[in-house]
């Protein structure tokens, strides 16, 4: 199986990516910003997560103001899990076999109707609920897209600094959906800030649908292929039935869920030791770090230094975490939520690999896959962690996550190594 993912890589790879001229200097974050196709949908995701936040943000508090349930109110943020989970695994080849235009325009459209009808007041908080769950069953179909549209135009050492500030401006899209949702909501009313978010959503789709050019499906159409389903799971097994690709998507995955487990712990553990408000404040630092580390890693650390960086960046994921277990006073509990967060940016040494060793065909998918397992790890590892800090104290359940994280490094950074240099052996490469 994983014979015919390199024979295929190898088949279609050939003038799949856009390239350009071997640069001399530095690439620059002006530089990728340059290409307008980047520029559409980087913009236009930008937007979209904005709305997203502020959706959700505005959606919780008029539920809870309308059944006085936290239970509702919560359910909320998390009801998007689940059903992103089922659409990436039953979609994930749509991302490869349509026009990205046309289906992300469309979906920043339906995400407009949809915070309009929220916006009205008229549905009941379970329809809502079930409303918002629907949209979020195609949503990896969109950050698939995206992600091929990005892959497929940045070439080389443009590609990793186009993702830096891709997640250097989705953690700021993110933080100002957070501060602006309660400003919005105080102003406003919640309806009042869903129509903002509407408004956000709308600005995304028309700056697809006439920013970005047409450009093909990854995948031709062709007579007798498999169904939409059928096409995914195959895809999905060849993927993960390579070795290589398998390493780096795990990678994406599991450091940083424990991460989000240790974040969802944060509030209750800073608020039992000194004040809600500095529980915000310490919340606040890891994607503060993030912030910093997404900068060095992406525009200083050279294409051959990252790989010998992924490991120290790995460990310093966990092991600040671990100093949780101690009753350190704030400023330095702060300095290591930090910390964190600057390891956070190991991300950024694994994804230009991992947008070479896919197929040119699958790289939709591939995207995808990653954004579905990403998103379901980060749902799923605050409840794990919030249930055992329950038993064993919220500080000892975030020393875990630091456990939990920096085992990983141990145990799989030598092999996460191998495959960034490309230097891994034939046995790593097979199932």
């Amino acid at each position: 199986m994983n014979e015919s993912l390199d024979r295929c890589d190898h088949r279609f790879d050939a003038g799949a990516v856009i390239t350009t001229k071997p640069r001399t200097s530095a690439v620059r974050y002006r530089d990728v910003v340059a290409e307008p196709r980047f520029r559409a949908v980087f913009g236009a995701r930008s937007l979209a997560t904005a709305a997203d936040t502020l959706r959700t943000v505005a959606l919780s508090i008029a539920i809870f103001a309308a059944t006085d349930s936290m239970l509702l109110s919560a359910v909320t943020y998390g009801v998007s899990f689940v059903p992103q989970l089922l659409g990436g695994s039953l979609l994930g080849s749509v991302t490869d076999r349509a026009r990205p235009r046309r289906l992300i325009a469309v979906g920043y459209g339906v995400e407009c109707l949809l915070a309009l009808l929220l916006a009205t007041g008229w549905t009941p908080p379970w329809l809502s609920l079930v409303l918002v769950a629907a949209i979020a069953f195609a949503t990896p179909v969109f950050i698939g897209l995206t992600g091929r549209v990005i892959a497929d135009v940045l070439p080389a050492e443009s590609y990793v600094v186009g993702r830096s500030l891709s997640l250097l401006t989705s953690s700021l899209a993110q933080l100002l959906g957070v501060v602006g949702g309660g400003g919005a909501v105080a102003l406003l009313g919640a309806e009042g800030a869903l129509l903002v978010a509407a408004g956000l959503h709308a600005t995304a789709c028309l700056w697809v649908r006439f920013g970005l050019p047409d450009l093909p499906a990854a995948q031709p159409s062709r007579p007798q292929r498999p169904g939409t389903v059928r096409a995914t799971w195959s895809a999905n097994r060849l993927l993960l039935g390579n070795r290589g690709i398998r390493t780096l998507i795990l990678a994406q995955w599991l450091p940083t869920a424990a991460a989000t487990g240790a974040e969802g712990l944060v509030i209750p553990y800073a608020a039992t030791r000194w004040s809600a408000g500095t529980a915000s404040l310490l919340l606040a630092c890891i994607p503060m770090g993030m912030l910093v580390g997404t900068v060095l890693v992406g525009r200083i650390a050279s294409p051959s230094q990252r790989p010998r960086l992924v490991v120290p960046l790995l460990l310093l994921v966990g092991l600040p975490l671990v100093t949780f277990w101690l009753p350190l006073p704030f400023p330095v509990l702060a300095v290591m939520a930090t910390l964190t967060g600057i390891g956070l940016a190991y991300s950024l040494c694994v994804q230009a690999r991992f947008r070479d060793l896919v197929p040119v065909p699958n790289r939709g998918q591939a995207f995808s896959l990653l954004a579905t397992g990403l998103m379901t790890a980060q749902g799923i590892s605050p409840a794990i962690f919030g249930l055992l800090g329950d038993h064993i104290g919220a500080n000892v359940a975030i020393a875990v996550t630091g456990l939990v994280a920096t085992a990983y490094a141990a145990w799989q950074g030598p092999r996460l190594v191998r495959v960034l240099r490309g230097a891994a052996s034939e046995e790593e490469r097979k199932a």
